[in-house]
């Protein structure tokens, strides 16, 4: 395994652990994290700070258990490829889902540069529109 990769799984256990701080800490200061558009979160972020309060803030605000379960790692040295699922019950709707995602990454040396997240965004809309 690369260190790239090891540092990516690691961020998913982190998460998984409820430690988004270990998640946030494989990102550069100015990584660029970007969901997709048409999703409530969609946009850029730029940095941990930001990455913080425009996802995971609102992730652990609006979400009752959340989780970004991967199914599969594929390792591309500098990129590394995230397949999985989403699921979590949104609590303004009460509406459970569970969705499909990709997510790439691209690493430096064990360090996020950059994420880009891929998912049915119509699925994601139905959940949390009433």
């Amino acid at each position: 395994m690369s260190k790239n990769l090891d540092a990516v799984r690691g961020s998913y256990e982190a998460s998984a652990a409820g430690d988004v701080g270990g998640l946030l800490r494989l990102l550069a200061p100015d990584a660029r994290w970007t969901e997709m558009a048409g999703s409530p979160y969609g946009g850029t972020y730029v940095g941990p700070e930001g990455v913080l309060d425009g996802v995971f803030q609102r992730l652990g605000t609006e979400w009752d258990d959340y989780r970004a379960v991967p199914e599969e790692y594929v390792d591309g040295g500098d990129t590394v490829v995230v397949i999985g699922n989403y699921s979590g019950t949104y609590l303004a709707t009460g509406k459970h889902m569970v969705i499909r995602f990709v997510h790439v990454w691209k690493c430096e040396d064990g360090v996020a540069t950059r994420f880009e997240q891929f998912t049915d965004t119509a699925l994601l809309q139905e959940t949390v529109r009433p």
